[in-house]
């Protein structure tokens, strides 16, 4: 049994329009049908699916703008997004919120925060992922807004998207981190550098270990703030373990380096929301990043192995 039992809200988001491939929008079903239910009721939670946001298909909607492929539907699903994670928090729950690509942190993270900022709070963010996510209009290559999330949340690139919610910044580049970086455009790479946010690329995790790394992003992310956002995308895992990703990079965190950290989290952190994003059943064999992303959430959520 997890040592803190929550009350948790699971927000489905099917939304692909934010990145390169089709497929993510099966990432919530896929996870649901993995048991994450019934796996996190077992550790005593208590969990209500509140189902999901209702999200425009690509066929029904214009690209627009090059630099920012989907923009409207984009930004009207995570409006809607973050309406429901502050309803979720409002009611005393922890929003677990399924993607879908990581263009739905907009949403999410502008709502977990906009709770607490209602409260004169603000929260850090860890964010996992094998790319930085830290593009803007200026620097993106694909227009694909789901490498521009980060950017976006930090209040960097489009003013709609920076601006959801009426609050920009929705987070403090020194409450933010980025664990597992191994891609990066050259715009990224810069915006990193100058952004004021810690990055632990793949070397600094080969160099120090994932212990080492996760004891510094709390403290990073706990400085100061009332709990931690995390973003899960499923693409910082190994290919080997979690091949069901649209952006497959090789030379990710383990298995095993996985489900340390979200122990970690567990233990010595306060988790005020979590994303599990980028789980593309199209690309999957067997389900196995579906099942990975319930796994990791137990692992976050309490489970031990004594």
């Amino acid at each position: 049994m997890a040592k803190k039992r929550r009350n948790i809200g699971v927000i489905g988001v099917p939304l692909d329009l934010g990145a390169g491939r089709r497929g993510v929008d099966m990432g919530p079903s896929a996870i649901r049908i993995a048991g994450l239910e019934r796996e996190l009721e077992q550790l005593g939670h208590k969990v209500e699916d509140c189902g999901d946001i209702d999200v425009m298909i690509a066929e029904t909607q214009k690209a627009g703008s090059t630099k920012l492929r989907y923009k409207q539907p984009i930004l009207a699903a995570n409006r809607a997004l973050m309406k429901q994670v502050d309803k979720v928090m409002s009611e005393g729950r922890l929003p677990l919120v399924l993607g879908g690509d990581h263009s739905i942190a907009i949403g999410s993270v502008a709502g977990s925060t906009g709770f607490h900022a209602k409260r004169g709070e603000s929260l850090g963010l860890i964010w996992f992922d094998a790319h930085g996510d830290s593009n803007t209009p200026q620097t993106t290559p694909s227009g694909n807004i789901h490498g521009m999330s980060l950017a976006v949340s930090l209040g960097y690139g489009d003013h709609d998207l920076v601006h959801l919610g009426g609050r920009a910044p929705k987070v403090q580049a020194r409450n933010t981190v980025l664990i597992g970086i191994r891609d990066l455009d050259a715009g990224e790479r810069e915006f990193i550098k100058k952004s004021g946010v810690t990055c632990y690329t793949m070397r600094d995790l080969d160099e120090r270990g994932m212990r080492d790394v996760l004891d510094e992003a709390i403290r990073t992310a706990s400085d100061g703030t009332a709990g931690i956002h995390l973003s899960f995308d499923l693409d910082v895992v190994d290919p080997v373990d979690a091949p069901g990703t649209g952006t497959r990079v090789d030379g990710g965190i383990s298995y095993r380096e996985a489900h340390l950290a979200m122990e970690m989290l567990h233990d010595r952190a306060l988790i005020a929301a979590i994303d599990f994003v980028e789980v593309n059943p199209v690309l999957d064999t067997q389900n196995m990043t579906g099942v990975l992303a319930v796994e990791l959430a137990q692992s976050a959520l309490g489970k031990t192995i004594l």
